[in-house]
């Protein structure tokens, strides 16, 4: 089993997760998601298992000052991966599967 948490320090979702994670005594990996980001074939993983929408957050601040709503998908998709910001959190990965948020229905079945 290979866990993968990417989140940030500030987001309450992710720290619950790590907590989740550190109590079952399960291995994971913590990636800083504003600061590392997702590597392209990584978010292309990740995409083609919860879809684009599902990964962008559509609640922060950068969203609107990055004018998210008025431009292309094609160019949403390019500031997504550019502005790691954007991305909800946290992602995490187990191989091919993946869930963004807090999904502990789901990470019990990894066990």
């Amino acid at each position: 089993m290979n866990i993968q948490i990417f989140g940030s320090s500030k987001c309450f979702d992710t720290k619950k997760a790590q907590r989740w994670f550190k109590e079952r005594r399960m291995k994971f990996q913590y990636v800083d998601l504003p600061s590392k980001g997702l590597s392209p074939r990584e978010y292309q993983s990740v995409k083609q298992k919860i879809g684009f929408e599902a990964l962008l957050n559509t609640k922060c601040k950068a969203y609107e000052e990055l004018y998210m709503p008025y431009i292309t998908p094609e160019a949403r998709e390019e500031k997504l991966v550019e502005n790691p910001i954007l991305f909800r959190t946290p992602i995490v990965r187990n191989g091919k599967e993946a869930t963004v948020g807090y999904c502990p229905e789901i990470w019990e079945t990894w066990e």
